[in-house]
């Protein structure tokens, strides 16, 4: 039986054994590293046969030095740190995973707006440091018959709608590749990204981070929205233009912010962020939870599994890549 070499090339996991358990009826030499920039990734995965990646950067550099990579699996929804055109190219098959984080995403979006909404951070830290009243809270709006806008509309923002809508929140979006009978089935209404900051008093972003939507909300979009806006972000930081966002906090034309992703990560310690009382941030974990995570790990792995056993996966981001590569369909995946 033929060896393939698969290399992680860096994880925050605390264990890689259900990539291994998945991986482990095919004859597999699995390889683990930290990588963290070009040279290192081409340095340990020049001679891989398929690569799993986290945060590392997987550039068109990286993928011209690849001297047999069949697929590479990323841990997540968004495929940011691939070069996804130049791995086409190169009859490299890409693959993420859509689905294993919809309820604890959309669950952490709604946490971070009502933790704004009801100043929930703000009155705890009052609290204990010895102040016990409520007026520093004010104001405080009700929820219901208020507007939530969510740029990007997919599987996530779907989930999120309807929970807001059992808030009694009225649900916009803006998604331009979302069919309008789509969002119907939703009862959600779709709007341009400029009407949707004019009318939302709280937006919630759901878009991948590409070449499009990468500062897509900047300052044009933060002078139309009201004074109460809330904003939170769980898709990737660089889809909001951080500099305009610390300015319309600063400047009050917004309200409040509530991010799981900023623009570097970790957040830099003298980012004015962290100094704003109206700002919560949390360390990237929206997509956590004991149960998603090993959803996450297994299916990264079997998207490897399934392309090094001669199938395409299940999540396959590059489907013009078949016209290079030709695989079996599995049966369990039409």
């Amino acid at each position: 039986m033929k060896k393939y070499k698969v290399v992680v090339t860096d994880y925050e996991f605390q264990t890689l054994k259900p990539e291994q358990e998945v991986l482990s009826p095919l004859n597999v030499d699995f390889v683990v590293a930290q990588c963290y920039t070009e040279e290192e990734v081409i340095a340990v995965c020049k001679d891989a046969d398929a690569i799993i990646n986290q945060y590392a950067p997987i550039s068109a550099k990286v993928i011209d030095q690849l001297e047999k990579c069949k697929v590479i699996s990323r841990y997540g929804v968004g495929v940011n740190t691939v070069d996804v055109d130049a791995a086409t190219e190169k009859g490299i098959i890409v693959a993420n995973v859509t689905d294993y984080s919809v309820d604890e995403v959309s669950d952490h979006a709604l946490a971070l707006l009502l933790s704004l909404a009801r100043k929930i951070v703000k009155l705890n830290d009052e609290v204990k440091s010895g102040v016990w009243n409520f007026n520093v809270g004010k104001p405080i709006y009700r929820l219901r018959g208020r507007t939530l806008g969510l740029v990007g509309f997919g599987r996530i923002p779907q989930a999120l709608a309807k929970k807001a809508q059992s808030l009694g929140l009225y649900v916009i979006a803006y998604d331009p590749y979302i069919p309008a009978k789509v969002a119907r089935q939703f009862n959600v209404h779709l709007v341009e990204l400029n009407d949707l900051f004019r009318q939302s008093d709280y937006i919630s972003v759901h878009a991948p981070l590409t070449k499009e939507t990468k500062g897509m909300i900047s300052d044009e979009q933060f002078h139309l929205a009201k004074k109460e806006l809330i904003i939170v972000n769980t898709a990737r930081g660089p889809v909001i233009d951080e500099s305009s966002l610390i300015r319309a906090l600063q400047d009050g034309k917004i309200s409040g912010a509530g991010l799981d992703v900023t623009e570097y990560e970790p957040i830099h310690p003298d980012n004015p962020l962290l100094q704003m009382e109206n700002v919560v941030i949390t360390p990237h974990i929206a997509w956590y939870s004991e149960e998603s995570e090993m959803e996450l790990k297994r299916k990264t792995a079997q998207n490897v599994a399934d392309v090094l056993s001669g199938c395409y996966p299940r999540y396959l981001v590059n489907p013009r890549v078949k016209e290079k590569v030709r695989l079996k369909v599995k049966e369990s995946y039409v």
